[in-house]
């Protein structure tokens, strides 16, 4: 659990730094065997392109350039739970496992919303996926990054 607090914690400062550089509060990282192998904030302002999610980002990475048995050793850990649209890529992806900070329906209460999306859990089992989903972790920290934002 301690390393799942220190790798969420980089993830959330990854989210303030999209922010910095003209994005929306999103950060995420990729661990393979206690290494972090990339990192990515959300550049859907900067790139101008919708889908520039750093969960996707990373999990498209992921596919092209670890094997098979890095996949099934590889965590993905994000400020944010992953939408559907980035569920989707992980489940594609074959990743081992997400750990999240701020839940989907902690996000949209935060945003005014009065529904959430399908939470990455939800999706990855549809898909017949087995990527364990754990969050949300340190919740508290990770959703201030947006309610500075919003």
């Amino acid at each position: 659990m301690a390393e799942d607090e220190e790798y969420i914690r980089e993830a959330i400062e990854l989210a303030r730094k999209s922010v910095s550089n003209g994005n929306n509060p999103f950060g995420s990282l990729l661990v393979v065997d206690g290494t972090v192998v990339e990192r990515s904030g959300n550049t859907t302002e900067t790139d101008n392109d919708v889908t520039a999610h750093p969960e996707l980002k990373l999990a498209r990475w992921a596919a092209r350039e670890l094997d098979d048995d890095e996949l099934a050793a590889c965590t993905m850990y994000t400020s944010t739970e992953p939408c559907e649209m980035c569920a989707a890529a992980i489940y594609y992806a074959g990743l081992d496992r997400v750990v999240y900070s701020v839940s989907g329906s902690t996000l949209a209460n935060v945003q005014g919303k009065t529904k959430s999306g399908i939470s990455c859990e939800e999706v990855i089992d549809r898909k017949g996926g087995d990527t364990d989903v754990d969050g949300p972790v340190l919740e508290s920290e990770g959703k201030r990054v947006h309610e500075e934002f919003y």
